[in-house]
């Protein structure tokens, strides 16, 4: 019975202490993570200017990761850990690299996504290693290490014909955003304030035609501007009238204190860019998939 208990116990010590022993993937937090100090803020950012641009240009990701270790795990084991957590490069393209670097243990990898392993093949990417990374490494270059091998990667990746990446836009005001029961009101008191003025239908009028021009300037869509300027005139037309604290309309000016306070709060119904992909913890992967496609190298 001892020998039964002893070699329970062993049997769960084996499976237990090597998910103890796993080194928590790091929080993807932009394109470069840099964990261990190793590379200056100009370095980081000219990183992060060359991966954004290979990113809007080709659609692919390549993000960087610099650890002190990886623990009992292999740096295969590791990298490709972090590569099913970030799911960098788009999804069903499955465009991704992870170059990671395990700084203390003097291992690197780069690891390949799927649709990325005919031009970063095994061979090449060990080519890379050998060729431009480690010979900086080995003279205390890591900066300029992982530029060489960022930079080879990019040739690379910009000769390969990969589908077009969306391109980004600014996604202007829809009715959805106008019917934000905060514009709605702004309206209403605009409707308000001009028909006092102008009158019932001058100030319904002026009403749609000075939201007609602010959605043109800010979406650039004449007929966006159209609908939506004619929606406010009608809406100004019924619901303008309404007195808020003031005199009715057409009734002269507001007395003193009958005012109204402005505004335009975004409340969540705003405008918004088109990319998921931002600089300042913004950037995430776009659902890739890795396969275990790459190289090791060590210096």
């Amino acid at each position: 019975m001892t020998v039964a208990r002893v070699i329970l116990i062993a049997l769960l010590l084996g499976f237990v202490c090597p998910a103890w022993a796993e080194v928590a993937v790091p929080q993807l937090t932009g394109r470069v993570v840099d964990q261990t100090g190793t590379l200056s803020a100009s370095d980081v950012a000219s990183l992060n200017d060359r991966l954004k641009d290979l990113e809007t240009r080709k659609g692919s990701q390549i993000a960087v990761l610099i650890v002190p270790t990886t623990g009992e795990e292999t740096i295969e084991q590791f990298s490709i850990r972090v590569a099913e957590a970030w799911k960098i490069g788009r999804k069903k393209v499955d465009d991704g690299a992870l170059f990671v670097v395990a700084k203390s243990d003097r291992h690197l990898r780069i690891e390949v996504g799927y649709g990325l392993e005919g031009v970063l093949s095994d061979v090449v990417t060990h080519r890379i290693i050998d060729e431009d990374i480690t010979p900086k490494f080995k003279a205390g270059d890591f900066a300029g290490g992982i530029s060489a091998g960022v930079d080879r990667m990019i040739r690379l990746i910009n000769g390969e014909h990969l589908p077009a990446p969306e391109p980004e836009h600014w996604q202007g005001p829809s009715l959805v955003d106008f019917a934000n029961p905060v514009v709605i009101f702004v309206v209403i008191i605009a409707a308000s304030v001009l028909r006092a003025m102008l009158g019932r239908l001058l100030g319904s009028v002026a009403t749609g035609g000075i939201v007609g021009v602010f959605t043109w300037m800010v979406a650039g869509s004449l007929a966006t501007a159209m609908v939506i300027g004619l929606f406010a005139a009608v809406a100004a037309l019924i619901f303008g009238g309404l007195n808020f604290g003031g005199p009715a309309a057409g009734s002269g000016p507001y007395r003193r204190g009958g005012g109204y306070s402005g505004g335009w709060s975004g409340g969540g119904g705003g405008w918004s860019s088109g990319s998921s992909s931002g600089d300042s913890g913004g950037f995430s992967g776009g659902g890739g998939s890795f396969g275990g496609g790459g190289a090791s190298g060590s210096w």
